[in-house]
């Protein structure tokens, strides 16, 4: 019998240096099988326990961390972000344990709008929720849904992207030694065939990637009549008003549009400047831009790291080189260096327009086109004349300034005189606009819900009606 197997690129050296073996769908099966099986019995527990077993599974992350830490460093070809997200994980865990202790109890008991009937309830769990994950930060995007469900009482099997794979391999030891969490958490590996076939076989998705596989996703899910939530891309505007502290702003855009090598969701994409201060604005941008450099020769100095995914390279080059094509002026950067990886120098555009690839659609680069407006009423309509609404930034001279415009943008959440807070802050509730994502908030205390089915229990204190309306007492 032949074992099907698939390779990961180390993203630093551009080598195939690692192959893992492929969920096959017959496997798929038993997984499932013994996550059904025991999900019951975890589901069960109460709320306290769940968390308790949860904690001990915290534990054991802790006491492989160096070892999570190396794969997630080989997989993403990053230092500083893997031990963010590495160090991040018990945080995590952290919020959404208090998130469920808050929310997950019984729902008391009151009088419904019939006098003599009471309403309750509680929450019940799904069963069995596929966790299909990205590339781009692949420990904490795959766990950020993954312990709200778990606390809720589901099973969980997670499909982490065959980009960045190796990871997995020190998350399972840690797993082994907390049995109570294994039988209720599973890992499934492989191309996006392996995605597909987990949507056919669980009772909740939850998603988290491209528009285009999103929607592939919504689809599978709506025809088996099964819940699906969607996190998907952006192309996040910021808007500068004249009033604006130039180097605040510069400082902000900047790092959110560069973090992470722009691969993240809620980066910076486009820029909208009063005309008054473009010119400043720019030219401090291209300044500090220039100063941003790349880890190319050491992974431990540096800002900007290599594209994870080879092909990301690919796509920000064609955004590049249509706008140029159509009138765009390249100020610094523009030009991927390829050194076994490839790199990206933080890219500053001029001249855009929005029939450029660049200010439409989703990058996900180092990259700043900066496009000035003339009116308020333009900078509001240009920041949303997108398909996405995942996020947005304003920087002005006042918050109530700043406010007045951020009620106005078509996006799921503002940040105010910063960029991408969503990274940071994640105990408000917020949901994407437009091609961004579809469902409930996984932010937010009542975020842990989304993985719950309300059921209502109905209790008449009289007694039921006859078939004369006549009230038949309870005793």
């Amino acid at each position: 019998m032949v074992i099907p197997v698939f390779s990961a690129r180390n993203p630093r050296t551009g080598v195939h240096d690692y192959q893992c073996e492929h969920t096959t769908a017959s496997e798929l099966d038993t997984i499932i099988k013994r996550l059904r099986a025991n999900q019951p019995g975890w589901a069960a527990l109460s709320v306290d326990q769940r968390l308790s077993a949860m904690e001990q599974f915290i534990a054991t992350v802790e006491r492989h961390k160096v070892e999570i830490f190396n794969a997630l460093k080989t997989d993403t070809g990053r230092i500083r972000i893997a031990q963010l997200e590495t160090g991040a994980l018990a945080g995590q865990f952290k919020r959404i344990a208090d998130d469920a202790r808050a929310m997950l109890g019984d729902i008391a008991t009151r009088p419904s709008m019939v006098p003599h009937i009471l309403g309750s309830g509680h929450y019940v769990p799904y069963g069995v929720m596929g966790n299909i994950t990205p590339w781009n930060f692949p420990l904490l995007l795959s766990f950020i849904d993954t312990f709200p469900a778990l606390a809720a009482g589901n099973a969980v099997i997670i499909k982490p992207s065959e980009v960045t794979p190796r990871w997995v391999d020190p998350l399972r030891k840690a797993l082994k030694e907390v049995p109570a969490v294994e039988n209720v958490l599973a890992f499934a590996r492989g191309p996006g065939d392996t995605g597909a076939a987990l949507i056919e076989r669980v009772d909740l998705v939850s998603f988290t990637g491209s528009v285009r596989t999103g929607r592939k996703v919504a689809e599978t899910a709506a025809k088996r009549f099964i819940p699906v939530f969607l996190e998907l891309g952006g192309k996040d505007p910021a808007v500068v008003l004249a009033s604006a502290n130039l180097d605040m702003a510069v400082s902000g855009i900047l790092r959110a549009s560069v973090a992470a090598t722009g691969q993240a969701c809620q980066s910076l994409e486009r820029v909208y400047v009063a005309r008054p201060i473009f010119d400043a604005f720019v030219e401090r941008m291209v300044e500090k831009a220039k100063a941003t450099t790349l880890d190319i020769d050491d992974a431990e100095n540096g800002y900007v790291g290599p594209f994870i995914f080879e092909r990301q390279a690919d796509i920000v080059a064609d955004h590049l080189k249509d706008a140029v094509a159509k009138g765009a002026k390249i100020l610094c950067g523009g030009q991927i260096i390829t050194k076994g990886g490839k790199w990206l120098a933080p890219t500053v555009l001029v001249d855009v327009t929005h029939k450029m690839k660049v200010m439409t659609e989703e990058t996900f680069g180092p990259v700043i086109p900066i496009m000035p407006f003339d009116s308020l009423d333009e900078a509001v309509s240009l920041a949303n004349d997108t398909t996405y609404g995942l996020s947005a930034s304003v920087f002005a001279g006042s918050a109530d300034e700043a406010m007045a415009v951020a009620r106005r943008l078509n996006a799921g959440a503002v940040s105010i005189n910063d960029g991408s807070l969503t990274a940071m802050v994640q105990d408000v509730a917020h949901e994407s606009f437009g091609f961004s994502g579809m469902g409930a908030s996984r932010f937010g205390r009542e975020g842990i819900l989304r993985y719950v089915r309300r059921k209502a229990v109905f209790t008449n204190t009289l007694g039921p009606m006859d078939v004369n309306g006549k009230i038949v007492p309870l005793a």
